[in-house]
């Protein structure tokens, strides 16, 4: 497509009382999101000014033909980096004819687990691994019969030799920035066409709402180049890294004076929860992390739990400076580049901080 010709149409002035907001939402896929858009007549404050909507769950696996209306409830909105002026990105609940949650609307049972944590100030961050594809499903860049160099020199690397289609990363760190994202960094990762960025942090239900909308807002970028986005936790088999979602959390209590003593308790109640947890941790309960936690490539073994300071190769690390502060936070490298934030937050908060 030429995109000098889109340029003219888009700089068509926009009515000063309407609005496009973008309606996004995940499938029942529980990794892929959908998006459609409408016209308000109004500029909306808050995401409660904001009309319901509904669409056809056949087509996106969320119930029969026959009995197909799915309703949208938006629950954040954001400033669309896309369209800019007063327009909006709307993230939304799913919720079936019945007005109850959808198979893959885990943000409803994830929003009450945070409030019954609520006064416990559950921070998270969450580092986003993905893999960049050419159209034709080859990691973007490698070489078309062949592979490129053994890992090593990619990792936070510069060059044209070393790291592809920076670019994308760029424009998607601006347009996340533009949408009011708590984006705090990106960087090239071990494999070759393989990034990350990392989001946070943010307090309770935010940090996963966040992450759907970062999501949404990367294969959208990545969508003017051409490219695709994969999240699949090992996009490549072989003497290649998989791709994580490490989640990095702490309580008030972990962050104040000797929080080391909460953090090592809340360790203890995550190795005693090791199976519901690594259920929680992909959308395929467990199969696809089976691809990538092989205790290989800066992972743990999905059949057993460890723990250590500055261990990348362990299931819960504690940071260096944390363990000498202590105090701060830990991170779990367990969840999958395709996790639900929000199945994966639920399941720290409801074991860390609700002992169940």
């Amino acid at each position: 497509m030429n995109k000098t010709v889109l340029n003219r149409f888009m700089q068509l002035p926009q009515p000063e009382n309407q609005i496009q907001a973008m309606y996004v939402w995940i499938d029942g896929t529980g990794e892929n999101l959908r998006a459609k858009t409408r016209t308000l007549e109004f500029v909306p404050n808050n995401v409660s000014d904001l009309p319901s909507w509904n669409y056809d769950g056949s087509s996106t696996y969320q119930s029969e033909g026959s009995n197909s209306d799915t309703f949208l409830y938006p629950v954040a909105m954001y400033r669309d980096p896309f369209r800019l002026g007063n327009n909006k990105l709307v993230l939304c609940d799913t919720y079936k004819y019945n007005k109850k949650p959808t198979g893959t609307n885990h943000r409803h049972s994830c929003l009450e687990a945070m409030k019954a944590a609520e006064s416990q100030k559950p921070w998270f961050g969450i580092e986003q691994e993905y893999t960049l594809l050419d159209m034709e499903g080859r990691p973007f860049g490698w070489p078309k019969n062949g592979y490129p160099g053994p890992q090593g020199p990619y990792y936070c690397g510069v060059g044209a030799n070393k790291v592809y289609a920076r670019d994308i990363v760029e424009a998607h760190y601006r347009a996340c920035l533009y949408a009011g994202i708590k984006i705090s960094g990106t960087n090239a990762e071990v494999m070759p066409a393989q990034w990350e960025f990392q989001i946070g942090p943010c307090e309770g239900i935010h940090i996963a709402d966040q992450i759907w909308m970062a999501r949404f807002l990367l294969h959208r970028v990545a969508e003017e180049f051409g490219v695709v986005v994969t999240l699949d936790p090992k996009p490549m088999q072989g003497d290649w890294n998989g791709a994580g979602a490490h989640c990095n959390f702490s309580t008030k209590a972990m962050r104040e004076e000797n929080g080391i003593i909460e953090i090592e308790k809340a360790i203890d109640k995550l190795s005693k929860q090791h199976l519901r947890h690594i259920q929680a941790y992909d959308p395929h309960e467990g199969k696809d992390n089976e691809r990538r936690l092989t205790g290989r490539h800066e992972t743990s073994s999905i059949h057993d739990f460890s723990a250590g300071v500055a261990n990348r190769g362990a299931s819960v690390r504690i940071p260096r400076s944390c363990a000498e502060e202590k105090k701060g936070y830990l991170e779990d490298r367990r969840p999958a580049s395709n996790c639900d934030p929000y199945a994966v937050t639920e399941a720290l908060i409801r074991t860390i901080c609700l002992d169940e």
